[in-house]
């Protein structure tokens, strides 16, 4: 059994952090149902290349275990069916700005008018509150915002930003930990809860030691390309014949790195000799190992670390990572069939809990799959359903 069967979650979120969000819920067992417009469905839809057979690469990746219904929200049957689902479900996700909130009635107040202990998650750019709760929140734009392109790219180069839409991802994760918070405090109290999550301060929560290290110290961080602030040597170097990472993190470690290197006269150097001096002469140390590491090739270095429990490792490209052996034997690949796209290959939830299947059960919906059957749950008739299509409520 998956620890949320029986679960409901209305889903009506698009793009990224609120449809992960809901994936992931549905991956831990939950019913999760998509509501889209009718015409263009979920943005991401359009998203690509690449895509297959018409279904974008991006759209199935943040899709899977969920069933998709399409209704338009301008209209009062719309809004009945919206009532209807609420009824029968324990959770509602939006991504709505507040003045969009009160354009569809989507409110914390209707919802818990309906179902007392219905639990409200909303994920926005800014938050409901405060002076910039109405600007729209891009990926992007956060990173830049929360200080996080800051800290990231070339000491010398300019702000960089993470090579995916890494504060959705977290949003995403942050949000779930929300709602499963406030289904156990629902069981045991008997009450719903209305999360408001902004992407702004999930993505603040992660810049972690660097925001902690301005607060104590104020000292304005500053980028250190693919380095560490607080930890010496611990980033990419390059080798003859590629780049690898080394990532030292205590003193012993420094110690059998300089015997490996045949440098054992730098663990005795004053200069180097624990890690806060390293950090202090970063720069000199830094320029001693890049030029001994540019002698040897990237495998005779991971190799000689590896025999001396030196924490490292190869910088792959994506092919590599995904055919790596390690990823193929924990089955983080998977492959399900798809209507309309034949067999396709998605990344599985990354969890392992024992006695519980997180496998894919569902693959990402066609727009509208699941309308007719969804509608005959709530109690419409063949008929009924053939008159809101009539009327373009579905």
């Amino acid at each position: 059994m998956k620890s949320l069967s029986g679960i409901r979650v209305l889903d009506l979120t698009r793009v990224l952090a609120g449809p992960l969000c809901t994936a992931i819920l549905g991956d831990l067992g939950a019913d999760v149902i998509k509501i889209e417009n009718p015409k263009r469905g979920d943005e991401t839809r359009g998203w690509g290349p690449p895509f297959v057979n018409g279904e974008s690469a991006y759209y199935l990746c943040a899709n899977r275990n969920k069933r998709s219904v399409t209704l338009n929200f301008k209209s009062d049957e719309a809004n009945k069916i919206i009532d209807s689902l609420t009824s029968a479900c324990d959770v509602v996700v939006l991504n709505y700005t507040l003045s969009r909130i009160e354009k569809f009635n989507f409110s914390y107040e209707r919802f818990k008018s309906i179902n007392k202990k219905i639990i409200w998650a909303n994920i926005s750019g800014f938050g409901l509150t405060g002076p910039r709760r109405e600007e729209p929140g891009y990926d992007i734009m956060i990173q830049g915002h929360s200080g996080l392109m800051s800290i990231t790219g070339e000491e010398n180069g300019e702000p960089m930003k993470v090579g995916v839409a890494i504060v959705d991802v977290i949003t995403a994760l942050y949000t779930i930990i929300s709602i499963i918070s406030s289904i156990r405090r629902r069981d045991i109290e008997g009450i719903g809860a209305k999360i408001d999550n902004s992407l702004m301060e999930c993505a603040i929560s992660s810049l972690v030691n660097v925001a902690s290290g301005y607060l104590i110290s104020g000292e304005l961080p500053k980028r250190y390309g693919n380095a560490h602030p607080n930890i010496v040597p611990y980033q990419v170097f390059r080798a003859l014949d590629g780049y690898f990472i080394l990532a030292v993190g205590n003193d012993d470690q420094w110690m059998r790195l300089c015997k490996v290197i045949e440098r054992e006269d730098l663990s005795s150097d004053k200069r180097f000799s624990t890690n806060t001096d390293r950090v202090k002469n970063r720069d000199e140390l830094i320029s001693i190992l890049s030029q001994v590491f540019q002698k040897n090739s990237m495998d005779y270095w991971l190799s000689s670390f590896k025999l001396n429990n030196i924490p490292s490792g190869p910088v792959n490209t994506i092919d590599k990572t995904l055919n790596d052996l390690q990823v193929i034997d924990r089955g983080l690949i998977a492959s399900i069939l798809h209507p309309f796209c034949g067999e396709i290959k998605l990344l599985r939830n990354p969890i392992h809990i024992d006695n519980s299947n997180l496998d894919i059960e569902r693959h990402p919906p066609l727009l509208g799959e699941h309308t007719n059957e969804i509608l005959k749950e709530l109690g419409y008739s063949d008929r009924e359903i053939e008159e809101l299509k009539e009327k373009g409520v579905i």
